[in-house]
């Protein structure tokens, strides 16, 4: 009898659509089929081929797709009568669009126009050059990234859409450093990295096929439920974002949101974060989020050996049954009823050294405060559940040493 697969009973579900890239591209490479619900795949996305054509008129400054994709993205005052005109004089001459423009001072055309079509021919010659260089592949995107205005364009605009736009540029930005440390990959040149990224949008089309593991925002998935959720990039200022430390209203919307995530499970929900992130281009080691330390403690497990590694970061998995606690998991230390009965003390006057009793966590020392109470950020080092921060607006703790 064939084999029945099931990936349709999975779903990978992400705080912000910039963090499909690394799953897209981990699916692709096992060749599991995946759809995105409610977004487009990475390569897709308009801000990542605005940015991947500046790449590909770097490398090839024949490619005509990309010029016209480009020529005036972001607006630089050349626009549909100019590049008409350009496109003539090309017909004309029978060259290439790029010839006319790379010697716009020979061309037919005002002085305003030419002064516009100069500036963008040298900015692309400069990286031309930077292409053909040895300058390292990172260093290369990031400079077009910021010469071209892109990084300026997408930064400035606020709105919620903006900022989305923007997280892909520094997600793209971490796919050209996780690719630039390949210890496999001999060719890392910008071409290189086009031809691997291109592999990757040649196989967005769809097969056809029912049976696929599906991803999607977390806001997308409201009012769907699956036999396996898989919760990622639970970490502070991912998940919460970084946007609602400021305000506890947020805050609030983050758990509810973080809520949301985790009754998507039937059956099984699979909670991880990764300890290590490129930003930048720089390695940034990531906090796992407050909300997992507001998980009863019974009803997860966790083992650090089964964190992986995998193009550029470290991810940790903790895995939540619900809701039957497994054996071999620590066991609450007051039941559900106990626990909602338990009164917390005053910790406007708690201090470092302080022993408490949490009414979750059990016995532990006070190890540093952080922040003016009730906002207070309290970092305790419990007997059986090590270091936990918990905050004090929200801790049920007793001080047992008052």
């Amino acid at each position: 009898m064939e084999k029945k697969s099931f990936n349709k009973d999975f779903v990978i579900l992400y705080r912000t659509n910039s963090q499909s890239r690394s799953f897209e591209e981990s699916l692709r490479r096992l060749n599991i089929p995946y759809r995105i619900v409610g977004g487009v795949s990475f390569y897709q996305r308009k801000e990542v081929k605005d940015l991947v054509a500046y790449l590909r008129l770097s490398v090839n400054p024949a490619d005509e797709e990309a010029f016209k994709r480009i020529i005036n993205y972001p607006a630089r005052g050349i626009g549909d009568t100019t590049l008409l005109k350009i496109s003539n004089l090309a017909n004309q001459n029978n060259v290439s669009l790029w010839s006319i423009v790379a010697n716009i001072d020979f061309a037919p055309l005002e002085p305003r126009v030419k002064k516009a079509v100069s500036g963008f021919a040298e900015m692309i010659k400069h990286f031309q050059a930077l292409a053909i260089s040895q300058t390292n592949i990172y260093d290369i995107v990031e400079e077009i990234v910021k010469k071209s205005g892109l990084n300026k364009a997408l930064y400035e605009d606020k709105s919620i859409e903006g900022m989305s736009r923007y997280e892909n540029i520094v997600e793209f930005l971490g796919a050209v450093k996780e690719f630039s440390q390949e210890e496999d990959i001999e060719d890392k040149s910008l071409g290189a990295f086009l031809n691997d990224i291109s592999l990757m949008t040649d196989s967005d089309k769809d097969d056809g096929s029912e049976d696929k593991i599906t991803m999607m925002t977390i806001h997308g998935a409201k009012g769907l439920e699956f036999d396996n959720v898989y919760i990622v990039g639970l970490e502070e200022n991912l998940f919460p974002s970084n946007m609602s430390m400021s305000s506890l209203a947020d805050l609030e919307e983050e758990r509810r949101l973080f809520y949301v995530a985790l009754t998507r499970a039937r059956k099984r929900a699979f909670l991880t974060y990764a300890t290590q992130r490129f930003r930048f281009g720089q390695m940034v080691f990531s906090e796992p989020s407050r909300f997992l330390n507001e998980i009863n403690p019974a009803f997860l497990s966790f083992d650090e050996n089964e964190s992986t590694v995998h193009r550029g970061f470290n991810t940790s998995v903790v895995r939540g049954a619900f809701p039957t606690p497994s054996n071999n998991q620590p066991k609450p230390l007051v039941n559900t009823a106990e626990e909602n009965a338990f009164e917390g003390d005053d910790l406007s006057n708690i201090k470092v050294g302080d022993k408490v009793m949490h009414s979750r966590f059990g016995k532990g020392i006070v190890e540093t405060l952080e922040g003016r109470y009730p906002e207070t950020k309290i970092l305790i080092e419990f007997e059986n559940f090590g270091s936990k921060t918990i905050v004090g607006r929200f801790a049920k703790i007793k001080i047992l040493n008052g």
